[in-house]
């Protein structure tokens, strides 16, 4: 017979990535008991390893981030953006303003998840245990009120106040509730390898900048980890892959990209290709009666901004604070889930309008005038939200107003300045100040969710 144990809970976390340790971080120091049952033992591997300035912040105000510089991460000053030919442009993230931090961090998640789940465990009031698998929801009438799990060949069940889905792309909650709407406007898939032995010495840019580089069906990325090791991916569409041999494919994206071969030159792989689909969904319903959403569990896109750990730190924490004032019975339960998915909504929904100005052929112009253009000349960016086109080498430029006078891009660009584009890019979802965010919400095609009230307080730089 299997065991048997019963326990009682505040809050009960369904995984210990980023979300759920910065929910129960929160709630263990507002003095209540979290239980966190992750399902894998970690360290594990895990995809979005460039860090924005404002996760940085926000592992400042969790208290977390001399850690995660003490573990000697490269410090990210700047972000590459570069094609298939030799053209480049760095942005320089001092440009971001006065009153914002200047650098971000780049991560080996594997060691970074650890550190923020380990800081949850020493958190008085927190339990955590691995490799705990959550076979069931328990409910009270239509309350979610607890969970059967399974830990070391046993079975147990615990009851809490409120259960929180932080399970990533398992979605416990979300996927029982029947919640998940799939998104089919991208369906991009990427494939990663490591590369150990890296000489920083070979870099054509600055040291600890991350490389974003666009090919004609997508994009790679080429982020320093360690010191001696970089991760580089490619994200291409899923039909693509599907119909290549992944390695294969991988090889050829790569090789158009010379500046990012030139950065690896020497390496030896030190983990094998691996693959992620970009299978993107998002929850209208994000809180109900005894339970909330957070993190990945709710919404996820395209990675192509870093954005994720952002919104799952965020969201964890806003969902936390949310829960103490439940259990302090200062608020209505129905009143604070509205407000909680208000606010989920405007991040993530930000977010992915950000991303859709990526790949949108109106917003960023791929005829084959233009691609032709930016074969041969030098591909010049803020993010991928400015971009202009100039002769290398040469004095003055070229006219394009006659292939982009209807773009937004270019009602963009001559109205935004750099410092917007920086913040954009860098986790500023909740600003409602933000005037190239304001030009990103007029387009009303990239809506994600259903109708809500948007919440423009930005919970990193309040006020701001």
């Amino acid at each position: 017979m299997p065991e048997n144990h019963s326990s009682e809970y505040d809050a009960i976390v369904i995984g210990g990535g980023p979300s759920g340790s910065s929910y129960s971080m929160t709630l263990g120091r507002l003095g209540h008991s979290v239980l966190v049952l992750e399902r894998e033992k970690f360290p594990r591997f895990h995809v979005g390893e460039s860090l924005i300035t404002y996760t940085v912040d926000v592992l400042d105000q969790l208290g977390v981030l001399d850690k995660i510089v003490g573990e000697g991460f490269p410090k990210k000053w700047g972000i590459e953006f570069c094609s298939t030919g030799h053209g480049f442009q760095r942005l320089d993230l001092r440009d971001v303003g006065a009153d914002r931090r200047k650098w971000a961090l780049q991560v080996e998640r594997s060691r970074f998840d650890q550190i923020l789940l380990d800081t949850a465990a020493e958190t008085p009031g927190v339990t955590v245990h691995q490799e705990a698998r959550v076979t069931d929801l328990l409910y009270s009438g239509d309350r979610v009120s607890g969970v059967r799990y399974t830990l070391g060949g046993q079975e147990h069940s615990a009851t809490a106040r409120f259960v929180i889905d932080a399970s990533g792309r398992a979605g416990v909650i979300a996927r029982a509730h029947n919640l998940r709407k799939t998104d089919n406007r991208l369906k991009m898939a990427a494939v990663i390898k490591h590369f150990g032995g890296v000489d920083e010495a070979n870099n054509p840019g600055a040291e600890g900048d991350i490389q974003l580089a666009v090919h004609d069906d997508g994009w790679l990325w080429a982020i320093p980890i360690r010191s001696d090791v970089m991760s580089v991916g490619c994200m291409i569409p899923a039909d693509i892959l599907r119909a290549s041999r992944p390695e294969e494919a991988y090889d050829a994206y790569l090789d158009q990209i010379p500046r990012i071969k030139e950065r690896i030159k020497g390496t030896t792989v030190i983990r094998d290709l691996s693959g992620e689909n970009n299978f993107e969904y998002h929850c209208d319903t994000l809180a109900g009666p005894g339970y909330f959403i957070v993190g990945d569990s709710g919404c996820f896109t395209d990675p192509v901004f870093s954005g994720g750990v952002l919104l799952a730190l965020i969201t964890g924490r806003r969902a936390a604070e949310e829960t103490a004032v439940c259990l302090a019975g200062e608020a209505d339960e129905a009143e604070v889930a509205l407000r909680y998915q208000n606010f989920f909504k405007t991040g993530y929904e930000s977010y992915y309008r950000l991303i859709c100005a990526v790949y949108d052929e109106n917003y960023v112009p791929v005829d084959s005038q233009l691609k032709q253009l930016m074969q041969n000349w030098r591909f010049i960016g803020a993010g991928w939200a400015g971009i202009r086109v100039m002769t290398q080498g040469a004095a003055g430029g070229f006219d394009l107003s006659g292939i982009l006078e209807d773009s937004t891009l270019l009602r963009t660009i001559r109205t935004v300045e750099t410092r917007w584009h920086l913040r954009a890019v860098n986790g500023d979802f909740w600003s409602g100040e933000n005037e190239f965010f304001n030009h990103l919400r007029q387009v009303d095609d990239w809506r994600l969710f259903d109708t809500f009230e948007p919440v423009h307080d930005c919970p990193v730089h309040p006020g701001g």
